[in-house]
């Protein structure tokens, strides 16, 4: 996953990135609901004892803190290094941004999905956490987004709303890709950069 110099390569994904519990969980978590899960249907699925899965994760809630954490932190690496990558030209900022969100919301679809839609499911700290993770994700597009106003790179009266608009709209990716559908990820990244800097008003 790491490029010859040792900086993450955040446009590659191979697997899940899961470890083999956690995958299971997280395919159990999608076909069937965090709430319609069982601890025995995750263990039997891993081919664990219920005993044996709960040496690794305590409780059900604690599976899907794992599964959330990792969601979060992957997107949060690979989005950090693409803005590294662009360097201080906000355009090339943007467009980046905008392409690590839209290739992890259709590489790890289902991985995205569940952690959008669980956060009813997290309770305490867990939730506090990952709310707080969520906000950090979405200052990037604020921080870029206000930038290129100040700059007079994008021309939108609204940058705050524009913000919140182009990220809703690419981790809204995880809802309906398929990877057997018309639009690679590659290509689906291409589109969704052109619409986002028509919604900016790019100059």
């Amino acid at each position: 996953m790491t490029e010859a110099d040792g900086r993450l390569d955040w446009r590659t994904y191979s697997g899940s990135g899961l470890p083999p519990i956690l995958e299971t969980a997280l395919a159990c978590f999608t076909e069937h609901g965090y709430h319609g899960t069982t601890i025995r249907t995750v263990a039997a699925r891993a081919d664990l004892s219920v005993p044996g899965l709960y040496y690794h994760y305590p409780s059900k809630q604690a599976l899907l803190v794992a599964i959330v954490s990792y969601a979060m932190d992957d997107l949060w690496e690979r989005s950090t290094a693409a803005l590294q990558e662009a360097g201080p030209d906000v355009q090339r900022r943007l467009d980046l941004l905008v392409e690590c969100l839209v290739l992890f919301h259709a590489y790890r679809r289902d991985l995205a999905f569940i952690a959008a839609s669980e956060i009813r499911s997290l309770v305490g700290d867990a939730r506090t956490t990952y709310i707080g993770a969520r906000d950090r994700q979405q200052r990037l597009m604020d921080d870029v987004m206000e930038d290129g106003v100040a700059r007079k790179v994008f021309t939108t009266a609204y940058p705050r709303e524009a913000s919140r608009a182009v990220v809703t709209m690419c981790t809204g990716v995880s809802q309906w890709y398929r990877a057997e559908g018309e639009h690679t990820p590659q290509l689906l990244a291409e589109r969704y950069r052109a619409m986002t800097r028509m919604t900016v008003g790019a100059v």
